[in-house]
Protein backbone atom coordinates (compact mmCIF):
# COMPACT_ATOMS: atom_id res chain seq x y z
CA UNK A 1 0.00 0.00 0.00
CA UNK A 2 1.32 3.49 -0.89
CA UNK A 3 2.37 5.65 2.01
CA UNK A 4 0.07 8.56 2.94
CA UNK A 5 1.34 12.13 2.36
CA UNK A 6 1.85 13.30 5.96
CA UNK A 7 1.99 17.03 5.11
CA UNK A 8 -1.42 16.81 3.45
CA UNK A 9 -3.10 15.06 6.37
CA UNK A 10 -1.61 16.74 9.45
CA UNK A 11 -3.12 20.25 8.89
CA UNK A 12 -6.60 18.73 8.66
CA UNK A 13 -6.46 17.00 12.05
CA UNK A 14 -8.80 18.41 14.62
CA UNK A 15 -7.65 18.97 18.15
CA UNK A 16 -9.93 16.17 19.24
CA UNK A 17 -8.19 13.77 16.86
CA UNK A 18 -4.81 14.84 18.19
CA UNK A 19 -6.02 14.32 21.71
CA UNK A 20 -7.11 10.75 20.90
CA UNK A 21 -3.76 10.09 19.25
CA UNK A 22 -2.01 11.45 22.32
CA UNK A 23 -4.01 9.13 24.57
CA UNK A 24 -3.06 6.12 22.46
CA UNK A 25 0.61 7.01 22.69
CA UNK A 26 0.38 7.58 26.44
CA UNK A 27 -1.29 4.22 26.86
CA UNK A 28 1.43 2.68 24.74
CA UNK A 29 4.10 4.30 26.90
CA UNK A 30 2.42 3.05 30.07
CA UNK A 31 1.92 -0.53 28.87
CA UNK A 32 4.98 -0.96 26.69
CA UNK A 33 2.87 -1.71 23.61
CA UNK A 34 3.05 0.50 20.48
CA UNK A 35 -0.13 1.76 18.74
CA UNK A 36 0.68 -0.41 15.72
CA UNK A 37 0.94 -3.49 17.92
CA UNK A 38 -2.35 -2.49 19.49
CA UNK A 39 -4.02 -2.49 16.09
CA UNK A 40 -2.61 -5.97 15.41
CA UNK A 41 -3.51 -7.54 18.71
CA UNK A 42 -5.48 -5.62 21.30
CA UNK A 43 -5.45 -8.57 23.66
CA UNK A 44 -1.72 -8.09 24.25
CA UNK A 45 -2.30 -4.82 26.16
CA UNK A 46 -2.24 -5.27 29.88
CA UNK A 47 -5.12 -3.18 31.17
CA UNK A 48 -4.19 -4.04 34.73
CA UNK A 49 -0.70 -2.52 34.51
CA UNK A 50 -0.41 0.66 36.64
CA UNK A 51 -0.27 3.98 34.73
CA UNK A 52 2.96 5.97 34.82
CA UNK A 53 3.26 9.08 37.02
CA UNK A 54 3.84 11.25 33.96
CA UNK A 55 0.50 10.23 32.41
CA UNK A 56 -1.31 10.73 35.74
CA UNK A 57 0.13 14.24 36.15
CA UNK A 58 -0.80 15.15 32.59
CA UNK A 59 -4.37 13.95 33.17
CA UNK A 60 -4.52 16.00 36.39
CA UNK A 61 -3.36 19.17 34.61
CA UNK A 62 -5.85 18.51 31.81
CA UNK A 63 -8.67 18.52 34.37
CA UNK A 64 -7.39 21.83 35.78
CA UNK A 65 -7.32 23.50 32.36
CA UNK A 66 -10.73 22.07 31.47
CA UNK A 67 -12.25 23.56 34.63
CA UNK A 68 -10.59 26.93 34.02
CA UNK A 69 -11.97 26.98 30.46
CA UNK A 70 -15.43 26.14 31.79
CA UNK A 71 -15.21 29.02 34.28
CA UNK A 72 -14.16 31.38 31.49
CA UNK A 73 -17.05 30.27 29.25
CA UNK A 74 -19.54 30.57 32.10
CA UNK A 75 -18.27 34.06 32.97
CA UNK A 76 -18.65 35.11 29.32
CA UNK A 77 -22.19 33.75 29.37
CA UNK A 78 -22.91 35.70 32.56
CA UNK A 79 -21.67 38.94 30.95
CA UNK A 80 -23.73 38.35 27.82
CA UNK A 81 -26.86 37.72 29.92
CA UNK A 82 -26.51 41.13 31.60
CA UNK A 83 -27.74 43.08 28.55
CA UNK A 84 -30.46 42.39 27.77
CA UNK A 85 -31.08 41.10 31.27
CA UNK A 86 -31.62 37.33 31.36
CA UNK A 87 -32.17 36.07 34.93
CA UNK A 88 -32.24 32.38 33.97
CA UNK A 89 -29.06 32.72 31.91
CA UNK A 90 -27.26 34.49 34.76
CA UNK A 91 -28.36 31.85 37.27
CA UNK A 92 -27.28 28.97 35.03
CA UNK A 93 -23.88 30.57 34.41
CA UNK A 94 -23.47 31.25 38.13
CA UNK A 95 -24.15 27.60 38.96
CA UNK A 96 -21.53 26.48 36.45
CA UNK A 97 -18.96 28.90 37.91
CA UNK A 98 -19.62 27.68 41.46
CA UNK A 99 -19.45 24.02 40.39
CA UNK A 100 -16.17 24.46 38.52
CA UNK A 101 -14.63 26.50 41.33
CA UNK A 102 -15.47 23.65 43.71
CA UNK A 103 -13.76 21.23 41.32
CA UNK A 104 -10.69 23.44 41.22
CA UNK A 105 -10.69 23.67 45.02
CA UNK A 106 -10.84 19.88 45.26
CA UNK A 107 -8.02 19.49 42.72
CA UNK A 108 -5.93 21.93 44.75
CA UNK A 109 -6.56 19.93 47.92
CA UNK A 110 -5.56 16.67 46.24
CA UNK A 111 -2.40 18.22 44.86
CA UNK A 112 -1.33 19.69 48.21
CA UNK A 113 -1.92 16.34 49.97
CA UNK A 114 -0.24 14.39 47.18
CA UNK A 115 -3.42 12.45 46.48
CA UNK A 116 -3.26 12.72 42.70
CA UNK A 117 -4.58 9.33 41.59
CA UNK A 118 -6.21 8.49 38.28
CA UNK A 119 -7.33 4.91 37.68
CA UNK A 120 -7.72 5.63 33.95
CA UNK A 121 -5.65 8.73 33.09
CA UNK A 122 -6.03 8.21 29.33
CA UNK A 123 -9.81 8.42 29.59
CA UNK A 124 -9.57 11.43 31.92
CA UNK A 125 -7.19 13.15 29.51
CA UNK A 126 -9.58 12.64 26.60
CA UNK A 127 -12.64 13.78 28.57
CA UNK A 128 -10.82 16.89 29.81
CA UNK A 129 -9.72 17.74 26.27
CA UNK A 130 -13.31 17.43 25.06
CA UNK A 131 -14.57 19.60 27.94
CA UNK A 132 -11.93 22.27 27.28
CA UNK A 133 -12.72 22.42 23.54
CA UNK A 134 -16.45 22.61 24.25
CA UNK A 135 -15.85 25.55 26.60
CA UNK A 136 -13.67 27.33 24.05
CA UNK A 137 -16.33 26.80 21.39
CA UNK A 138 -18.99 28.17 23.73
CA UNK A 139 -16.83 31.25 24.44
CA UNK A 140 -16.47 31.90 20.70
CA UNK A 141 -20.21 31.54 20.17
CA UNK A 142 -20.90 34.08 22.91
CA UNK A 143 -18.33 36.47 21.44
CA UNK A 144 -20.00 36.09 18.05
CA UNK A 145 -23.39 36.93 19.57
CA UNK A 146 -21.93 40.01 21.27
CA UNK A 147 -20.42 41.21 17.99
CA UNK A 148 -23.74 40.68 16.21
CA UNK A 149 -25.48 42.78 18.85
CA UNK A 150 -22.87 45.54 18.54
CA UNK A 151 -23.24 45.47 14.75
CA UNK A 152 -27.00 45.90 14.99
CA UNK A 153 -26.49 48.78 17.44
CA UNK A 154 -24.05 50.51 15.06
CA UNK A 155 -26.45 50.03 12.15
CA UNK A 156 -29.20 51.67 14.21
CA UNK A 157 -26.88 54.59 15.01
CA UNK A 158 -25.98 54.98 11.32
CA UNK A 159 -29.66 55.02 10.36
CA UNK A 160 -30.39 57.65 13.02
CA UNK A 161 -27.46 59.84 11.92
CA UNK A 162 -28.50 59.59 8.27
CA UNK A 163 -32.01 60.70 9.16
CA UNK A 164 -30.57 63.56 11.22
CA UNK A 165 -28.32 64.57 8.29
CA UNK A 166 -31.29 64.52 5.91
CA UNK A 167 -33.30 66.72 8.30
CA UNK A 168 -30.39 69.18 8.59
CA UNK A 169 -29.97 69.33 4.82
CA UNK A 170 -33.70 69.99 4.40
CA UNK A 171 -33.49 72.80 6.95
CA UNK A 172 -30.50 74.29 5.10
CA UNK A 173 -32.41 74.17 1.82
CA UNK A 174 -35.35 76.00 3.39
CA UNK A 175 -33.00 78.69 4.75
CA UNK A 176 -31.28 79.09 1.38
CA UNK A 177 -34.61 79.31 -0.46
CA UNK A 178 -35.70 82.00 1.96
CA UNK A 179 -32.48 83.93 1.44
CA UNK A 180 -32.72 83.56 -2.34
CA UNK A 181 -36.46 84.14 -2.64
CA UNK A 182 -35.99 87.37 -4.63
CA UNK A 183 -33.17 85.95 -6.78
CA UNK A 184 -31.23 89.20 -6.38
CA UNK A 185 -27.95 89.66 -4.49
CA UNK A 186 -28.90 93.16 -3.43
CA UNK A 187 -31.89 91.75 -1.52
CA UNK A 188 -29.45 90.27 1.01
CA UNK A 189 -28.98 93.50 2.85
CA UNK A 190 -26.06 93.63 5.26
CA UNK A 191 -25.99 97.14 6.68
CA UNK A 192 -23.12 96.85 9.16
CA UNK A 193 -20.02 94.76 9.59
CA UNK A 194 -21.19 93.70 13.05
CA UNK A 195 -24.34 92.18 11.53
CA UNK A 196 -22.34 89.85 9.25
CA UNK A 197 -23.36 86.19 9.72
CA UNK A 198 -22.31 82.84 8.34
CA UNK A 199 -25.69 82.53 6.60
CA UNK A 200 -24.80 85.59 4.52
CA UNK A 201 -21.60 83.97 3.28
CA UNK A 202 -23.36 80.68 2.50
CA UNK A 203 -26.03 82.56 0.53
CA UNK A 204 -23.39 84.39 -1.51
CA UNK A 205 -21.59 81.10 -2.18
CA UNK A 206 -24.84 79.81 -3.67
CA UNK A 207 -25.27 82.99 -5.72
CA UNK A 208 -21.72 82.70 -7.05
CA UNK A 209 -22.20 79.03 -8.01
CA UNK A 210 -25.50 79.86 -9.70
CA UNK A 211 -23.84 82.60 -11.78
CA UNK A 212 -21.00 80.26 -12.77
CA UNK A 213 -23.50 77.67 -13.98
CA UNK A 214 -25.44 80.29 -15.95
CA UNK A 215 -22.27 81.46 -17.65
CA UNK A 216 -21.10 77.90 -18.42
CA UNK A 217 -24.51 77.02 -19.85
CA UNK A 218 -24.35 80.03 -22.18
CA UNK A 219 -20.72 79.29 -23.10
CA UNK A 220 -21.53 75.66 -23.97
CA UNK A 221 -24.46 76.81 -26.10
CA UNK A 222 -22.18 79.20 -27.99
CA UNK A 223 -19.59 76.42 -28.45
CA UNK A 224 -22.23 74.04 -29.75
CA UNK A 225 -23.52 76.61 -32.26
CA UNK A 226 -19.94 77.29 -33.38
CA UNK A 227 -19.41 73.58 -34.10
CA UNK A 228 -17.09 72.72 -31.19
CA UNK A 229 -16.69 69.08 -30.15
CA UNK A 230 -17.99 69.43 -26.58
CA UNK A 231 -16.94 65.94 -25.48
CA UNK A 232 -13.38 66.50 -26.74
CA UNK A 233 -13.29 69.85 -24.96
CA UNK A 234 -14.41 68.24 -21.69
CA UNK A 235 -11.74 65.55 -22.09
CA UNK A 236 -9.04 68.19 -22.57
CA UNK A 237 -10.17 69.92 -19.35
CA UNK A 238 -10.48 66.70 -17.31
CA UNK A 239 -8.48 64.00 -19.13
CA UNK A 240 -9.13 60.36 -18.36
CA UNK A 241 -12.56 60.89 -16.78
CA UNK A 242 -15.49 58.70 -17.81
CA UNK A 243 -18.74 60.60 -17.28
CA UNK A 244 -21.79 58.76 -15.95
CA UNK A 245 -24.09 60.62 -18.35
CA UNK A 246 -23.41 62.55 -21.58
CA UNK A 247 -24.78 65.79 -20.14
CA UNK A 248 -22.33 65.55 -17.23
CA UNK A 249 -19.61 67.03 -19.44
CA UNK A 250 -20.91 70.43 -18.29
CA UNK A 251 -19.28 69.73 -14.90
CA UNK A 252 -15.87 69.60 -16.60
CA UNK A 253 -16.42 73.10 -18.02
CA UNK A 254 -17.70 74.32 -14.64
CA UNK A 255 -14.57 72.97 -12.97
CA UNK A 256 -12.41 74.89 -15.45
CA UNK A 257 -14.28 78.17 -14.94
CA UNK A 258 -14.26 77.81 -11.14
CA UNK A 259 -10.57 76.97 -11.13
CA UNK A 260 -9.74 80.11 -13.08
CA UNK A 261 -12.18 82.41 -11.30
CA UNK A 262 -11.23 81.32 -7.75
CA UNK A 263 -7.47 81.16 -8.31
CA UNK A 264 -5.87 83.60 -5.86
CA UNK A 265 -9.03 83.77 -3.70
CA UNK A 266 -6.95 83.46 -0.51
CA UNK A 267 -4.95 86.61 -1.34
CA UNK A 268 -6.36 90.13 -0.80
CA UNK A 269 -7.76 91.42 -4.11
CA UNK A 270 -6.67 88.12 -5.66
CA UNK A 271 -3.05 89.23 -5.27
CA UNK A 272 -3.44 92.37 -7.42
CA UNK A 273 -2.93 94.93 -4.65
CA UNK A 274 -0.95 94.92 -1.42
CA UNK A 275 -2.48 96.11 1.83
CA UNK A 276 0.07 94.72 4.27
CA UNK A 277 0.28 98.06 6.08
CA UNK A 278 -3.34 97.86 7.21
CA UNK A 279 -4.25 96.35 10.55
CA UNK A 280 -6.67 93.44 10.77
CA UNK A 281 -9.70 95.52 11.76
CA UNK A 282 -8.96 98.23 9.19
CA UNK A 283 -8.62 95.63 6.44
CA UNK A 284 -11.90 93.98 7.40
CA UNK A 285 -13.65 97.36 7.31
CA UNK A 286 -12.11 98.20 3.92
CA UNK A 287 -13.26 94.94 2.31
CA UNK A 288 -16.74 95.33 3.77
CA UNK A 289 -17.02 98.86 2.34
CA UNK A 290 -15.96 97.59 -1.09
CA UNK A 291 -18.52 94.82 -0.76
CA UNK A 292 -21.32 97.32 -0.04
CA UNK A 293 -20.17 99.65 -2.81
CA UNK A 294 -20.43 97.01 -5.54
CA UNK A 295 -23.32 94.92 -4.22
CA UNK A 296 -26.19 97.09 -5.48
CA UNK A 297 -24.59 98.23 -8.76
CA UNK A 298 -24.59 96.49 -12.15
CA UNK A 299 -21.14 95.07 -12.79
CA UNK A 300 -20.83 96.66 -16.26
CA UNK A 301 -21.83 100.05 -14.90
CA UNK A 302 -19.28 99.83 -12.10
CA UNK A 303 -16.43 98.89 -14.47
CA UNK A 304 -17.42 101.72 -16.84
CA UNK A 305 -17.49 104.11 -13.87
CA UNK A 306 -14.21 102.89 -12.33
CA UNK A 307 -12.23 101.13 -15.06
CA UNK A 308 -8.98 101.31 -13.03
CA UNK A 309 -10.49 99.85 -9.88
CA UNK A 310 -9.26 96.55 -8.46
CA UNK A 311 -12.55 94.98 -9.52
CA UNK A 312 -12.06 96.23 -13.09
CA UNK A 313 -8.53 94.80 -13.16
CA UNK A 314 -9.87 91.53 -11.75
CA UNK A 315 -12.51 91.27 -14.51
CA UNK A 316 -9.99 91.93 -17.28
CA UNK A 317 -7.49 89.39 -15.93
CA UNK A 318 -10.09 86.66 -15.47
CA UNK A 319 -11.73 87.28 -18.86
CA UNK A 320 -8.42 86.69 -20.65
CA UNK A 321 -7.98 83.41 -18.74
CA UNK A 322 -11.51 82.06 -19.14
CA UNK A 323 -12.27 83.01 -22.77
CA UNK A 324 -9.60 81.59 -25.08
CA UNK A 325 -8.81 83.62 -28.26
CA UNK A 326 -9.79 80.66 -30.48
CA UNK A 327 -13.10 80.45 -28.66
CA UNK A 328 -13.75 84.16 -29.09
CA UNK A 329 -12.97 84.04 -32.80
CA UNK A 330 -15.33 81.11 -33.29
CA UNK A 331 -18.06 83.00 -31.44
CA UNK A 332 -17.69 86.50 -32.89
CA UNK A 333 -15.45 86.10 -35.92
CA UNK A 334 -12.75 88.42 -34.53
CA UNK A 335 -10.94 89.50 -31.34
CA UNK A 336 -12.44 93.00 -31.18
CA UNK A 337 -14.28 92.28 -27.94
CA UNK A 338 -11.12 90.98 -26.28
CA UNK A 339 -8.96 93.88 -27.44
CA UNK A 340 -11.51 96.51 -26.46
CA UNK A 341 -12.04 95.20 -22.94
CA UNK A 342 -8.39 94.42 -22.16
CA UNK A 343 -7.29 97.92 -23.24
CA UNK A 344 -9.87 99.65 -21.05
CA UNK A 345 -12.03 100.73 -23.96
CA UNK A 346 -15.76 100.39 -24.49
CA UNK A 347 -17.33 97.41 -22.77
CA UNK A 348 -18.76 94.68 -25.02
CA UNK A 349 -22.51 94.19 -24.91
CA UNK A 350 -22.71 90.55 -26.03
CA UNK A 351 -24.79 88.18 -23.85
CA UNK A 352 -21.68 86.10 -23.14
CA UNK A 353 -19.75 89.11 -21.83
CA UNK A 354 -22.68 90.36 -19.73
CA UNK A 355 -23.01 86.88 -18.21
CA UNK A 356 -19.25 86.76 -17.54
CA UNK A 357 -19.04 90.13 -15.83
CA UNK A 358 -22.04 89.35 -13.59
CA UNK A 359 -20.35 86.09 -12.63
CA UNK A 360 -17.13 88.00 -11.91
CA UNK A 361 -19.09 90.41 -9.71
CA UNK A 362 -20.51 87.62 -7.56
CA UNK A 363 -17.11 85.96 -7.15
CA UNK A 364 -15.60 89.34 -6.22
CA UNK A 365 -18.38 90.03 -3.69
CA UNK A 366 -17.79 86.61 -2.15
CA UNK A 367 -14.08 87.43 -1.94
CA UNK A 368 -14.73 90.76 -0.21
CA UNK A 369 -17.17 89.11 2.16
CA UNK A 370 -14.62 86.39 3.01
CA UNK A 371 -12.04 89.01 4.04
CA UNK A 372 -14.66 90.82 6.12
CA UNK A 373 -14.99 87.88 8.51
CA UNK A 374 -12.98 87.37 11.67
CA UNK A 375 -11.36 84.89 11.31
CA UNK A 376 -11.10 85.25 7.56
CA UNK A 377 -12.61 82.60 5.31
CA UNK A 378 -10.22 80.15 3.67
CA UNK A 379 -10.79 78.18 0.49
CA UNK A 380 -9.88 74.51 0.08
CA UNK A 381 -9.65 71.90 -2.66
CA UNK A 382 -9.83 68.12 -2.25
CA UNK A 383 -7.32 65.80 -3.87
CA UNK A 384 -8.08 63.95 -7.07
CA UNK A 385 -8.53 60.25 -6.32
CA UNK A 386 -9.36 60.89 -2.67
CA UNK A 387 -12.14 59.13 -0.76
CA UNK A 388 -15.53 60.81 -0.59
CA UNK A 389 -16.30 62.59 2.69
CA UNK A 390 -19.77 63.90 3.51
CA UNK A 391 -18.18 66.48 5.81
CA UNK A 392 -16.06 68.18 3.17
CA UNK A 393 -17.80 67.25 -0.08
CA UNK A 394 -21.11 67.27 -1.92
CA UNK A 395 -21.42 64.84 -4.81
CA UNK A 396 -22.69 65.95 -8.21
CA UNK A 397 -22.74 62.36 -9.51
CA UNK A 398 -24.87 60.18 -7.24
CA UNK A 399 -24.47 57.31 -9.74
CA UNK A 400 -20.99 56.77 -8.25
CA UNK A 401 -22.50 55.50 -5.01
CA UNK A 402 -23.40 52.27 -6.79
CA UNK A 403 -19.67 51.55 -6.55
CA UNK A 404 -18.26 50.19 -3.31
CA UNK A 405 -15.59 52.88 -2.95
CA UNK A 406 -16.31 56.06 -4.99
CA UNK A 407 -13.35 58.38 -5.55
CA UNK A 408 -13.00 62.03 -6.49
CA UNK A 409 -12.55 62.38 -10.26
CA UNK A 410 -12.26 66.19 -10.07
CA UNK A 411 -13.39 69.19 -8.03
CA UNK A 412 -16.14 71.26 -9.63
CA UNK A 413 -16.60 73.97 -6.99
CA UNK A 414 -14.06 74.56 -4.18
CA UNK A 415 -15.07 74.44 -0.53
CA UNK A 416 -14.74 77.09 2.16
CA UNK A 417 -13.88 77.06 5.84
CA UNK A 418 -15.16 79.73 8.24
CA UNK A 419 -13.50 79.05 11.58
CA UNK A 420 -14.65 75.50 12.36
CA UNK A 421 -17.59 75.64 9.93
CA UNK A 422 -17.24 73.85 6.60
CA UNK A 423 -19.02 74.90 3.40
CA UNK A 424 -18.78 71.74 1.31
CA UNK A 425 -16.93 71.59 -1.98
CA UNK A 426 -18.77 70.09 -4.94
CA UNK A 427 -17.05 67.12 -6.57
CA UNK A 428 -17.60 64.72 -9.43
CA UNK A 429 -17.12 61.09 -8.37
CA UNK A 430 -16.08 58.08 -10.38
Amino acid sequence: MDSVNHSAVTPRKSRLARAIAKVLHKRAAATGVSPDDTKKDVSKISIDSPPSDHVVREAFLAKVFASVSSVKAAYAQMQYAQCPYDADGIQAADEIVVSELKKLSELKRCYLKNEVHEPSPETTLLESEIQEQSSVLKTYEISSKKLDSQLKLKESEITFLREKLADTQNENEVILKTLQSSGNVSALDIAQLSSLRLSHFVAFVQHAIKSVRSFVHLMISEMDCAGWDLAAGASSVQPGVSFWRPNHICFAYESFVCREMFEGFDYPHFGQESDSLLGQDARRAMFFERFKELKSVRAADYVAWKPESTFGAFCRAKYLRVIHPKMEISFFGNLNQRESFSSGGELPDSPLFISFIEMAKRVWLLHCLAFSFDPEVSIFQVSKGGRFSEIYMESLSDEAFTECDPRVAFVVVPGFKVGTIIVQSQVYLC
